[in-house]
């Protein structure tokens, strides 16, 4: 059965439960002041369309924040600031963690259920064009959840540049599981910085992200944009997003390099 935490049974025989820790940091002091500010001019956060801006040097106008648009939709931002990380190392996390549950789990303890590749496949092949079925929560719901990763040019980041100075995004087109829609966009944009890493993550959600899956055009859109009408997002529920965003990254990072030494490429040991 599908449940929060490991058992007792998988603390004693996991090889990562030393690594699951469900006594989790308190948010960062900008994560907290963008909670505070509530939704924020809509200009302030752009659409997927111009998600390659993330490659420009510096940082956008807002780096924390959420907003609702007029269609329903919404749009979040979330930076992470983490010393003693590598892009390479979330790299490896996304193709790693995604075999199995108790890997996820340690991921965000208090949210994190279950995952599975759809193609059943529990090798280190990538996550580039797979789909990932996710059970999680978000704040007290449990939704489950299809992820497919798509190449970063997808969105129109230069791949090329990426890799010359060793930045990492990773994209994914995903929906509610069952449901014949895609409705969310998601981009982790991690690139080395003094000290270690920061990863700036960009969420699309509902309105006009949505499109009936294999359908492509504007008939694809169309559709999607009524069926979106249906669920329009709240501010609560775009906050929620952020925090979990912020809690699962800032957990995760604090020994994800640990956890890399253990199981990454460089060790022998990979289960």
């Amino acid at each position: 059965m599908n449940r929060l935490g490991y058992s007792p049974e998988e603390l004693a025989r996991s090889p990562y439960a030393r690594y699951f820790n469900p006594q989790m940091a308190p948010l960062p002091a900008h994560v907290l002041d963008a909670l505070s500010k509530g939704c924020v001019a809509r200009e302030l956060l752009p659409p997927v369309a111009e998600a390659a801006r993330l490659q420009q040097p510096g940082h956008t106008i807002l780096e924390n924040g959420y907003t609702i648009m007029a269609d329903g939709s919404a749009r979040i931002a979330c930076l992470t600031k983490m010393p003693r990380v590598t892009p390479e190392m979330w790299d490896w996390w996304f193709a790693w963690h995604g075999s199995e549950g108790l890997r996820y789990k340690l991921w965000h303890p208090l949210a994190h259920v279950d995952v599975g590749w759809a193609d059943g496949r529990s090798d280190l092949a990538g996550y580039v064009g797979r789909t990932s079925n996710i059970v999680e929560y978000l704040g007290s719901a449990c939704l489950n959840i299809r992820l497919r990763f798509v190449p970063p040019g997808e969105l129109g980041f230069d791949e090329s540049a990426l890799a010359a100075s060793g930045e990492v995004v990773v994209c994914a087109r995903g929906g509610l599981a069952g449901l014949p829609f895609d409705a969310v966009w998601l981009v982790h944009h991690i690139r080395p910085v003094a000290g270690g890493a920061e990863m700036r993550s960009r969420f699309w959600i509902f309105g006009e992200n949505v499109c009936l899956r294999g359908l492509r055009g504007g008939l694809g859109r169309a559709i999607g944009l009524a069926v979106s009408q249906t669920r329009r997002q709240s501010g609560a529920q775009a906050a929620e997003l952020l925090i979990h965003c912020a809690q699962e990254m800032n957990h995760l990072a604090a020994f994800l390099p640990d956890l890399y030494a253990e199981f990454g490429p460089a060790s022998r040991r990979t289960a």
